[in-house]
């Protein structure tokens, strides 16, 4: 397959892996040496930057599974969670008007409490599969780039994209992840230049 150009900027998706790469007959998987973070660190970066293609289909797979299991529960989840972040949102905005809205009424802030209070308690249970089906292929993607050895063409497309050939969705994502937390994740150098000071 071809990559896949997202943008003139240069970041395109790599091609889908073949599922026997993957996952069946020729994928090696090991359990990672746990006294050894740099090497485990570095194992599951170069297969989230190799297989990343495979992981984002994946991960709508299995939201897909766990909304088709449970559609009723994960649809309110979806709209409870959106219903929550709005609230916080116009909350945040308008915290001076809310503060004095509730001084003015405090039975009318205490009515809207239990009300809001009630409408999580009663949303809990999908807003429960909603989370599952949320960080359900997080876990899976995360576990598979722990235990899948990487092989000889993992190990050349990733230090292709490691000098600044090719980069991808996933390379950008994990350098901004860099950057803004100050975890270095990368074993190799950055493929971006940064200007001089």
């Amino acid at each position: 397959m071809e990559k896949t150009n997202l943008s003139s900027s240069g970041v395109g998706l790599p091609p889908l892996r073949s599922l026997d790469d993957f996952i069946l007959e020729s994928a090696r998987f090991q359990i990672p040496n746990f006294k050894d973070l740099d090497k485990w660190n570095n194992r599951v970066v170069q297969n989230l930057l190799y297989y990343q293609t495979n992981y984002f289909f994946m991960a709508i797979v299995i939201f897909l599974i766990v909304g088709l299991i449970h559609p009723g529960k994960m649809l309110l989840g979806m709209i409870a969670m959106a219903v929550v972040l709005a609230i916080f949102a116009y909350m945040s905005t308008e915290g001076r008007a809310i503060h004095n809205f509730k001084k003015k009424n405090p039975l009318a802030g205490l009515i809207v409490i239990v009300f809001g209070t009630t409408f999580v308690a009663y949303t809990l249970g999908s807003l429960l599969v909603f989370f599952i089906g949320i960080l359900l292929p997080f876990c899976v993607t995360f576990i598979h780039a722990s235990l899948r050895l990487r092989s000889i063409k993992n190990k050349v497309v990733n230090k292709i994209e490691g000098i600044g050939l090719r980069r991808t969705p996933m390379g950008v994502f994990l350098e901004q992840f860099d950057d803004v937390s100050g975890i270095r994740l990368r074993a190799q150098p950055s493929y971006t230049l940064k200007p001089q000071h």
